[in-house]
């Protein structure tokens, strides 16, 4: 099974695709991050997510799409323009008929680390362990990614 994780963000929007047939045999085929013009204006950058999440799936071909919902955030204008990142994404995973799976940052977390409040540091490091990779994945947005990949084939899989 190919899932797509997706750390939604109107800046950077991190993506990651793994393979995994069973909880324990992850590999990570891509992973990375979607940028967006700063200072434009927040419809621009909207189009721009949007055609860019359209040539990741094309690319990627997932089987299922894992996303990060979005829990709390203390600046409510980011918090809407993430609002309005994540709502592309399931909008292009919809289009292109594919189940969609929401956890929440804590359940992430949790699932990769047993402890619902792991720092980027320690994501990162579990996320390179999970998938047997070399080094961290980077950037930070790109780990979160991989990591409700994991967590959905960690939660999910039989």
């Amino acid at each position: 099974m190919r899932i797509l994780g997706i750390d939604p963000g109107i800046g950077i929007c991190g993506f990651g695709l793994i393979e995994t047939s069973s909880r324990t045999d992850a590999k990570a085929l891509d992973f990375g991050v979607i940028t967006t013009t700063m200072r434009a204006p927040l419809p621009s950058r909207l189009k721009e997510l949007y055609e860019s999440l359209q040539e990741v799936f094309k690319q990627t071909k997932p089987d299922v799409v894992s996303v990060e919902k979005l829990f709390f955030s203390k600046n409510i204008t980011t918090g809407i323009a993430v609002a309005e990142a994540r709502g592309l994404v399931l909008l292009v995973a919809e289009q292109n008929s594919l189940p969609i799976f929401e956890y929440t940052p804590n359940e992430i977390k949790k699932t990769l680390t047993g402890y619902g409040s792991a720092g980027k540091p320690q994501m990162q490091e579990m996320v390179r362990m999970h998938l047997g990779l070399e080094k961290k994945p980077r950037p930070d947005d790109a780990a979160d990614a991989l990591a409700a990949a994991i967590t959905h084939a960690l939660t999910r899989m039989v």
